[in-house]
């Protein structure tokens, strides 16, 4: 684990600015660096493999973001999430001792500000969609290019979801209605031991308004908000509104969350259409 040691004016400790809700913040670039305002995220590395962490680093480093820690198997990455309080988390799938799926959901559970950024080698990963399902903000390959990176970084820190709506769903799709004997598949890896199938929590929809559950159902299906006012003749301005209702009653993080929670719960389908 390498986290380097803390001073007088470090967020670590107890009272001080970091320790505080962060307020929203400006979009990135499209090469990845900072908004003229944008304070710099703090990120934690999580990756038993020393070459990605090295290199990662100095691709953050170089856009001005700052890393706070590096850390090689799920333990230590929750404790050193504990300790840092990082606002990003770049989190390996399969890591020693504890893999990136029990370490998300253990670091989420005990800070839901943080974001959760999986890594993987597959895009179509049965991993990946159990991360979304315990609240991560989505996952990048680890071929993924340095102004990628660190726009992806920039952007989960803003409280979006890194996954575009469609392609959470294509994902989801994919895995969310396999059954413990399903046929092998996914990341392809013969014989290795899949995760065990992580449910979004069952949440009481009965909370919701028709319209809002009518708005759930349509982001499920991957809809954007511009696709949602038209569907629904409504305002964007309608429909954000509903979303953020639906996300402060049902305690969902983001839009990827809510496609696996419309999956979960049946109010979506394997082979429902986008329209």
């Amino acid at each position: 684990m390498t986290i380097p040691e803390p001073t007088a004016t470090d967020p670590r400790l107890p009272g001080t600015t970091a320790d505080r809700h962060r307020a929203p913040r400006a979009r990135a670039d499209a090469d990845g660096g900072p908004a003229a305002t944008e304070p710099a995220p703090r990120v934690l590395i999580a990756d038993d493999q020393t070459l990605v962490r090295t290199g990662f680093r100095m691709i953050l480093t170089a856009r001005g973001i700052d890393v706070v820690g590096e850390v090689s198997d799920g333990v230590e990455a929750v404790a050193a999430a504990r300790l840092l309080r990082p606002d990003v988390i770049l989190m390996d799938i399969r890591m020693p001792n504890m893999d990136g799926l029990e370490a998300a959901r253990q670091v989420l559970e005990e800070n839901p500000d943080c974001r959760v950024i999986m890594l993987t080698t597959f895009d179509l990963d049965r991993y990946v969609y159990a991360a979304l399902a315990v609240g991560a903000s989505g996952f990048l390959l680890k071929d993924v290019t340095a102004a990628h990176l660190a726009a992806a970084v920039r952007l989960v820190d803003t409280g979006d979801a890194l996954l575009a709506p469609s392609i959470t769903r294509r994902l989801v799709e994919r895995f969310a209605t396999e059954g413990a004997g399903a046929a092998a598949g996914g990341n392809g890896r013969a014989g290795e031991q899949r995760p065990d199938r992580t449910p979004a929590v069952h949440r009481d929809l009965t909370v919701l308004t028709p319209r809002e559950l009518e708005v759930l159902t349509l982001m499920g299906r991957g809809l954007s908000n511009t696709e949602l006012a038209r569907e629904l003749t409504l305002s964007e301005a309608t429909v954000k509104t509903h979303v953020a209702r639906i996300f402060a009653k049902l305690a969902l993080r983001d839009r990827a969350q809510a496609v696996v929670l419309a999956y979960e719960t049946g109010l979506v389908s394997a082979g429902d259409s986008d329209a």
